[in-house]
């Protein structure tokens, strides 16, 4: 089974940009423990008009393990806070998914 690429791109307004980071970067990763998960990138991209382009960055073993995810537990308690507090984000995340045709590597 090919690898699969999850990918979430949020656009983050310039005063906004120190506390989206704190989210992510201080939050509990439960990825570890999923079964297929290969690893996470958390992304800053370029600036833009309206703020920063920032993206999540999954590799799974298989889309079925992406799913896997998707319905766990961990993904349940990992997302339990989402749309609690401040919008730190210019809108809703953009969801990107890649079936991976191939891979080189060093």
């Amino acid at each position: 089974m090919p690898q699969y690429i999850a990918m979430n791109r949020f656009l983050v307004t310039p005063e906004n940009e120190e506390a989206f980071q704190r989210r992510w970067l201080d939050r509990e990763v439960l990825l570890q423990s999923v079964p297929g998960f290969i690893s996470f990138q958390f992304l800053q991209g370029p600036q833009k008009e309206q703020g920063r382009l920032y993206a999540s960055h999954t590799v799974w073993a298989s889309y079925e393990a992406f799913v896997g995810w998707t319905q766990s537990e961990q993904f349940r308690q990992a997302h339990a806070g989402a749309g609690q507090g401040k919008a730190l984000t210019a809108g809703p995340p953009v969801f990107e998914g890649f079936t991976v045709l191939q891979d080189v590597s060093a």
